[in-house]
C-alpha cells in the first residue's frame, strides 16, 4: 500500500510540474514577444532619430537654415533626453551666426546658440551620471563645448577658450574610448591635433601642456578619416580638408574631387563656391575660376540670398587671387584695395587676406619694405586671425618668391580666353 501510494504521489508531482512548466511558458511568451517588439520599436525610433538629425546638418549646410532646424527639433522631440540633439542644433545656430550679416540676426543666434549649448551639457552630464560608458553623450558634449570655444574665440575671451578647449579633449577622449566605431569624433580630433601645430611656439608648448601636442600628419590622417568613414559630420570634415590642402598644405590638385563634390551637393552654401574657386585659380583653372566667380557676381547683383551684397568684397578679393596667380599684379592690385575699403567684422580675414596678396605683390616686385608693410598690417587686423595672418608672419621672415614660370599660363593664351575678355572689357567699361 504505501508503494502504490507513493508511485500515485510521484505521478501526481510529474503531471504539477507538467502543468506548471506549460504556464509558465505561456506566461514568458507573451513577455518575449513584447521584449522582440519594444527592441524593434526602440530600433526603428533610433534610425528615425538620425536621419532627422542627418537631414538638418545637410540643409544647415546648404544655408537653409529654417528647414535645417526644423529637421533638428524633431529629432529631439523623439528623444528629450538625448544631448546629441541639442548639440547639432547649437551647432547649427552657430552656422547661422557666422553667416548672419545683419547684427540682430547675430545676436538672436548667439542667445539660441548658448541655450543649446547649455542644454546639451545638462543632459549629457546627467546621461553620463545614469549611463557612465555613454560615447555618444561624450561626444555630444564635446561638440557643445566646440560651439562655445568658435563664439568665445569671436569674443576675445581667452580663459574660456584655454579651459573649454580642455574639456573638449577630455570628451573626446572618452567618446573615442567608449565608441570606437564614431568616426565623426576624428573630425575634431583632426582640427586640434592639425591646427595646434600651427600654433606660435610658446602657445603651441602650453596646449601640449595642457590640452593635447600638435600633430601636423596625425591632424590630416583623422580629418582624412572623417570625411571616408565619418556619417554625421562626414561633409564638415570634407569642407576642412579641402580648405587645408588648398591653404595650409597648398596642393590644391589633392582639394579639387572635394571642392567640387561640395559645390555640387551645396548649391546654396558660397563657401563651397568661393572654395572651389580658389582652388581652380590656385591650379591655374583660370577659365573654370572665372566661371565660378560669374555666377558669384550675378547671385550677390541679383541680392537673393545667400548671396547679398556683403560678400562683394569676397568677390573682389576672389578676383585678385585669380589676376595674382596669372601674374596680372597691378589688375589684381585694384581688386585687393577694393576688399580694403570694407570696415565690417564679418569681413575682417578677407582683409587679412588683401593685405598679405599686397605684401606677396610687393615682394614679386622685389619692393621688400613695402611687403613688410603689408604683412604688418595683416596682422593688425582684429578679427583676420587665420592662416593669412599665418602666412603674413612667414613672410615677414622670408620674402615671397613667385613660382617657377613655366607653372604659370603665358600672358599670350589668356587674351584667347573669351571668359577673361569678358571680365576685361567689363572691368575697362566702368
Amino acid at each position: 500500500m504505501k508503494i502504490k501510494s507513493l508511485s500515485y504521489e510521484v505521478k501526481f508531482l510529474k503531471k504539477q510540474s507538467v502543468i506548471i512548466l506549460s504556464l509558465a511558458l505561456c506566461l514568458s511568451f507573451p513577455l518575449v514577444f513584447i521584449t522582440e517588439t519594444d527592441i524593434e520599436a526602440a530600433q526603428q525610433r533610433s534610425n528615425q532619430f538620425r536621419s532627422y538629425l542627418r537631414q538638418g546638418i545637410e540643409k544647415s549646410f546648404n544655408l537653409e537654415a529654417e528647414t535645417a532646424n526644423a529637421y533638428l527639433k524633431k529629432a529631439v522631440e523623439l528623444d528629450r533626453e538625448n544631448p546629441t540633439g541639442y548639440a547639432f542644433l547649437a551647432l547649427s545656430h552657430l552656422l547661422s551666426y557666422e553667416t548672419s550679416f545683419e547684427q540682430k540676426d547675430r545676436e538672436r543666434n548667439q542667445e539660441i546658440m548658448l541655450r543649446y549649448v547649455s542644454e546639451t551639457i545638462a543632459r549629457g552630464e546627467k546621461r553620463i551620471e545614469k549611463y557612465p560608458k555613454d560615447g555618444q553623450a561624450y561626444f555630444a558634449m564635446a561638440l557643445a563645448k566646440i560651439v562655445k570655444v568658435r563664439w568665445a574665440i569671436t569674443q576675445k575671451r581667452y580663459f574660456m577658450i584655454g579651459r573649454e578647449t580642455s574639456n573638449i579633449w577630455y570628451y573626446l577622449e572618452k567618446a573615442k574610448e567608449e565608441d570606437p566605431q564614431n568616426y565623426d569624433i576624428y573630425f575634431p580630433m583632426g582640427l586640434l591635433h592639425y591646427h595646434f601645430d600651427h600654433l606660435p611656439g610658446l602657445s603651441r608648448f602650453f596646449s601640449s601642456l595642457l590640452i593635447t601636442s600638435g600633430d601636423r600628419q596625425k591632424g590630416l590622417r583623422e580629418l582624412e578619416l572623417a570625411a571616408q568613414k565619418g556619417d554625421l559630420l562626414k561633409e564638415l570634415a570634407k569642407a576642412e580638408l579641402a580648405s587645408v590642402y588648398t591653404n595650409f598644405e597648398k596642393q590644391p590638385a589633392r582639394a579639387l574631387t572635394i571642392a567640387r563634390e561640395l559645390k555640387e551637393k551645396f548649391p546654396r552654401n558660397y563657401n563651397c563656391s568661393f572654395g572651389l574657386a580658389n582652388t581652380l585659380s590656385d591650379l591655374h583653372r583660370f577659365d573654370e575660376a572665372l566661371g565660378i566667380a560669374r555666377e558669384i557676381e550675378k547671385g550677390i547683383q541679383a541680392d537673393i540670398p545667400p548671396f547679398v551684397p556683403q560678400l562683394q568684397p569676397r568677390y573682389d578679393q576672389l578676383m585678385g587671387r585669380i589676376l595674382f596667380n596669372q601674374r596680372q599684379y597691378a589688375k589684381a592690385a585694384v581688386y585687393f584695395q577694393r576688399v580694403l575699403t570694407d570696415s565690417s567684422s564679418y569681413n575682417a580675414r578677407v582683409r587679412a587676406w588683401a593685405w598679405v596678396n599686397l605684401g606677396m605683390i610687393h615682394d614679386a616686385q622685389r619692393e621688400r619694405k613695402q611687403a613688410e608693410e603689408c604683412y604688418s598690417r595683416a596682422l593688425k587686423v582684429e578679427g583676420g586671425e587665420g592662416i593669412a595672418q599665418i602666412d603674413a608672419k612667414k613672410y615677414l621672415k622670408t620674402p615671397y618668391v613667385p613660382p617657377s614660370i613655366h607653372s604659370v599660363i603665358p600672358a599670350k593664351r589668356l587674351c584667347r580666353n573669351s571668359l577673361f575678355c569678358h571680365f576685361e572689357q567689363r572691368e575697362k567699361s566702368k
